[in-house]
This record gives structure tokens, sequence and C-alpha cells, in this order.
């Protein structure tokens, strides 16, 4: 009999700081973005980032996500970003991203089997899995304005030409952000002929009106700046990027790594995930500029649910000048908002809450939850001279409507998806990475599934999806292999046609240390019983299941458990719990 239990313990993910790329004409001519670091910096996260490229025909989309500190200044607000060309703007899909981090979320997961001891009895099943310038163009150095316009929250202005020292007055003249540390970098960056997009926060709006931007140009690969980004970065930073198109994305310029698998902890929710990652791309030949490919295959793993539904429609609302308390009702029958007399209103958009407190003000004195979940109550003290219902259609069909009905139709229209990280320190970002497609490599799991096989000895034996077995004294604790174990596997230069050029393979060290690591602590046995001497028919890798795949059964009699994805969402790492039958949880 097999019992399966399936189980998820997500890791959180450090949130992402906004970047983007524009098509280069060469390698080395990418752009980047900075925020200010003094006393007044701005309001954005800058320990990770996120970054959507759609490759479409001549035109790549870059959706870029924005983190920010809700409880900061508004004001602080400000990014500069270099770019090749003058791109067309506009609002993006927070929830867009969401989906993407959980629907691709990587798991390590695996299938629980106990061997038959021989007393008739399965066990009781113990364990729960928890692991706990000026812009005139007179020739005084200041750049010219050649774009300005307000897209959502943001006001942008693109700058072409003048010196450094033009761009960082314009920059402080209007209120912009900036950091002097910039200066040479921007100097290097006009000297490719780059202009640069400046974006601020509209006036009297507000950090929680932030939400996604998106730029759309001319190129055919994507390019990822990160020159720039090295003046307020972390160690270590967290960078994730997605890429929809026609097949798997590789990097060109920074070079593909393929993770040890020995050194996942597979026993304590991946814990170490991070670290693993961390210094597999620093290893020998990667030298912290390369890459690893969380997930690569069908689009369709990324849900749809919240993204935007047809009954939404902005029309409506510019209608009602002179009925704003009808506005709620409207929205709720919409499926926009949820709201229940005594316990408040919901929302079923992040940003439509900013919008009501534009638009629809709380009368002073009254409280939120009161007013939103009877507008009506309160309709002779609506602010007359606030409310603008025309404005308040516009900003709903810009902010919430479009950009949700936009994400449905990539994800309809693009049928791959490539999900890669990394993660750079400062000192190491001096290359922008530059990605493009191959369509001949083949598709990565985001699921990957082992068999932990626990023995009458005590020990078990835990079998890899790529077939390694690796012997475990404590059945409840993944070893330490030592300083002699590589973090990585190989190395590789992504191509765009065929399989990526492997530089460096350390599969057969990686197997002469695990095949010494096995024998060292007595297994398999000379009667390859599982190392316990005892004749009991131990898993040796010929039986009890390869543990390859999610839903294989275990083979041979007993009874075992499955851990296996949930399927549950979240923006981190999913990996799956241990769940021991019989015995108590020695816990690290």
């Amino acid at each position: 009999m097999t019992r399966r239990l399936r189980t998820l313990a997500p890791l959180a993910l450090l949130t992402a700081l906004p970047l983007l790329t524009l098509a280069p004409s060469q390698a080395e001519a990418c752009g980047g973005t900075f925020c200010d670091t003094g006393p007044t910096s701005m309001p954005v996260d800058q320990t990770g980032e996120n970054i959507l490229f759609v490759l479409d025909g001549e035109f790549i989309e870059a959706h870029i996500q924005i983190q920010y500190d809700p409880e900061a200044d508004a004001d602080k607000f400000a990014w500069v970003i270099p770019v090749l060309s003058v791109p067309e703007f506009s609002v993006g899909s927070e929830q867009l991203f969401e989906n993407l981090l959980a629907g691709s979320v990587p798991s390590y997961g695996f299938q629980s089997r106990v061997e038959p001891c021989g007393d008739g009895t399965d066990g009781d099943e113990g364990g729960d899995g928890d692991g706990d310038g000026d812009g005139d163009g007179d020739g005084d150095g200041g750049p010219t304005v050649v774009k300005q316009e307000v897209v959502g929250a943001f006001e942008i202005a693109v700058l072409q030409g003048g010196t450094v020292e033009g761009v960082m007055q314009w920059l402080g003249d209007n209120d912009y952000q900036q950091d002097p540390n910039a200066e040479p970098i921007l100097a290097q960056y006009l000297e490719e002929d780059h202009l640069f997009v400046a974006l601020k926060l509209v006036m009297n709006a507000s950090v929680d009106e932030i939400q996604p931007i998106v730029l759309r140009y001319a190129g055919d690969y994507t390019c990822f700046p990160l020159r720039l980004t090295r003046i307020a970065a972390v160690e270590d930073m967290d960078i994730r990027v997605f890429m929809l198109g026609d097949g798997r994305a590789v990097p060109t310029n920074y070079r593909h790594v393929l993770v040890n698998p020995l050194m996942i902890d597979w026993l304590n929710f991946a814990s170490n995930y991070k670290e693993v990652i961390t210094l597999a791309v620093d290893a020998d030949g990667a030298d912290g500029n390369a890459f690893v490919t969380e997930y690569a295959g069908p689009s369709s793993v990324v849900p749809t649910q919240g993204l935007f539904s047809a009954s939404w429609d902005a029309a409506v609302f510019a209608e009602m000048q002179d009925t704003p308390e009808a506005v709620v009702d409207a929205l709720s029958a919409q499926g926009l908002m949820f709201c229940e007399a005594e316990q408040g209103c919901s929302f079923s958009h992040p940003l439509l809450e900013p919008l009501l407190n534009n638009y629809l003000p709380v009368p002073e004195g009254i409280d939120a939850a009161a007013f939103y979940s009877c507008p009506s109550c309160f309709a002779g003290l609506i602010d007359l001279d606030v409310w603008d219902a025309s404005a308040f259609a516009l900003a709903l069909d810009e902010r919430i409507i479009q950009p949700g009905a936009h994400a449905v139709e990539l994800l309809t229209q693009e049928p791959y998806l490539t999900r890669m990280y990394t993660t750079i320190s400062p000192h190491e970002m001096l290359a922008d990475p530059i990605f493009d497609i191959n369509d001949t490599l083949p598709e990565v799991p985001n699921v990957r599934m082992g068999e932990w096989a626990l023995q009458c000895s005590g020990s078990a034996v835990f079998t890899l999806p790529d077939g390694r077995e690796v012997f475990l004294p404590d059945p409840f604790t993944w070893p330490d292999f030592g300083e002699e174990m590589p973090w990585e596997e190989q190395i590789e230069r992504g191509v765009l046609r065929g399989p990526n050029q492997v530089l460096v393979d350390r599969s057969d060290e990686i197997d002469a240390l695990l095949a010494a690591w096995n024998e060292a602590n007595g297994w398999p046995g000379d009667d390859g019983d599982g190392g316990d001497g005892d004749g009991d028919g131990g898993p040796d890798g010929g039986d009890g299941g390869s543990g390859s795949g999610p839903g294989a059964d275990a083979d041979g009699a007993g009874c075992g458990c499955t851990a296996g994805p949930t399927g549950a969402g979240g923006l981190g790492l999913a990996l799956i719990g241990l769940l021991a039958l019989g015995l108590t949880r020695r816990r690290r």
C-alpha cells in the first residue's frame, strides 16, 4: 500500500527592484537604473529585481516590477533608465508578476517509502513535515526633453544629449533623486549615445499607486542593465528574469549554470537554496556572471485568475457624475469590490483602493470601512468638488482594466515561458546580461522529485531525480559532503541553436565524491542490503522505485507516502516536506 501526502513550504524571495533593458547596438551598450542612497533615498526596495521580457516579432516589451517601502515619502521616488531609443510607455499588471512567480516557482519534492521489516505492521504516521538640464538644447550642456507624458501614476521625461553635468543638473532642478556616484557611469552611457528615461510620481500621488511600468521598443533580443544598479545594490542581490516568447531563453554573454543537486538540502525545505545558487554562479568559469534556469516550458503554467474579467467595464462609471454613492455597488457588481456591513470592504485589485481614495475620499471624521460599505449612508458628505466621474473611469481603465486584459493576451499568445535566476553583488555588475531565444533546447521542469526510502536499520537512502543515490545515516539530516564537493555541476555558454556549449563539467568528480561518501558509511553493503548487513533487502537502486517524476508509485512491499507539490502559489521557492512513518523526527 502506498500513502501519499503533499505539502509545500515556501521560502520567501526578496522583493524586486525596478530595472529595464532596451535592445543595444552592442553587447556593452545596454542600459541600467540607479537610485539615490543618501538620507533621502527613494522608496524602492533594492534587495532584488524582477523583470519580464516579451519577444514579439520586431518588438520587445519590458515589464518592470517596482517594489517600494509603503511608509516612504512619495516625493522621494525617482528613477532613471538609460535607453537607446524613445520607447512607448504603458501601465503594467502587478497581478501578472504575482501569477508568474507563483505559477513557475521551483519545487523540490520526494516520495517517501518505508521498508517492510517483517513484523506485519505498517507503523504509525509520525512527523508532520513542519520545518517550521533645462531641456532647451541651447548648448549649455543641458539635455533636450524629447518626450514628456503621464502614464498611470508616473510623470515621465525622455532626455537626449547634453553633458553628464547637464543631465545631473536637470535631474536636480526637476526634483529627481540622483547620486553623485552615478556621474561616471552616466557619462559612459552618454558616450554610447543613450537617452535617459526619468520617472517620478505625479503630484499628490501616493506610493501605494505605484505599479509595474511597461516599455515597448524595437529590437530582437533583450538586455538586462546592471551597470548603474551597482551604485545602490546589496551583496548577492536576487535577480529574476522572465521571458515570454516562442522558445527557451538563454543568457548569451553571461554563463548558464547547472547546480549540483547534492548541495541542495532536500530534507530541510532547501533552506540553503540561495546559498547554493550564489556559490554555483560564483564558481570558477562562471565568475559571478551567470544564471540558472528555474523553469522553461509552456506559459500555461501561469494562472490567469485575478488578471482580468470580462465584467470589468469603466464606461459605466463615466455616467455617475451626479451619483457617486453608486460607485461601490457598481464595483461590487463587477467583482472588483466585496463589501459587508460589519466587516468593511475588500478589493480584488491592489490599485482600486488608492483610486477610490483619490476620487471618492472618505469624508472627514467617518470610518473608511463604514463609508465604503454604505456610501449612500453618507451621500451628503461626499466631496463633489473632488469626485470626477470621467477621470475615475479613465484611471480605472488605464491602471486596472487594460493592463489586466493585456496580461491575459500575452499569456495566451506567447506559448513559452523561461524563468532564470541569479544572485549578484555590486562589484560583479560590470556587464549587462543579454538574453536570446534558443528554441532547440529542452524544457526545464520546475517540479523536481526524488525518493526517500527509510530502512529498518533507521538509516535512509535518497534517490535524486537524476538517479544518484545518497545514503543518509541520519534519515532526517542532509549530508555535509565536505569542501571538496563542488556547488556547480556544469557551466555552459548559451548558444542560439543546438545544445549549450559545456565549458566546465564536474559530473565525474561529483559521482566519485558521492561514491566515496556512500562507501565510507557502509552503503551499499556487500550483499546489497542497504548497509546494515542483516540481509533484509533494503533499497539498492534496482527496486523501490526511482522517484524520477511526480506521482510515480514506489515499487515493492511496505507502505509509504509521497511528498509532492500541491500547486499552491507563493512568491518564493516552494519545497516539499518530509513525512516520516513510525519515527520521531530529529530536528537540526
